[in-house]
């Protein structure tokens, strides 16, 4: 059986249930694309994930970028940009 992980929502909402295999393939692909990227809408983000991992993702891509991007915002690695309609992500700052 695979390993599973909870997500975090930034909301304090409940998060789900993925396969740790799932969310890491999410996860080095929204931190890949925004560290090439000082900023990039949520909808663009979508549209790259989807042409990038549609023929070797198993699963709705749509549903697991949404998932992840939320966890990683709740763990503090993107935000959403304060004051941007369509929201906009980056990477968070590091202190130190």
């Amino acid at each position: 059986m695979e390993d599973r992980l909870l997500t975090l929502h930034p909301e304090g909402k409940k998060g789900v249930n993925i396969l740790v295999s799932k969310y890491t393939i999410m996860k080095e692909f929204i931190l890949k694309t925004l560290s090439e990227r000082e900023k990039i809408s949520y909808k663009e983000l979508n549209k790259l994930a989807i042409a990038s991992l549609k023929d070797s993702f198993e699963g709705s891509v749509a549903w697991y970028l949404v998932s992840v991007k939320l966890d990683l915002e709740a763990r503090k690695i993107i935000e959403r940009i304060p004051g941007t309609s369509p929201h906009l992500l980056r990477l968070c700052k590091k202190i130190g």
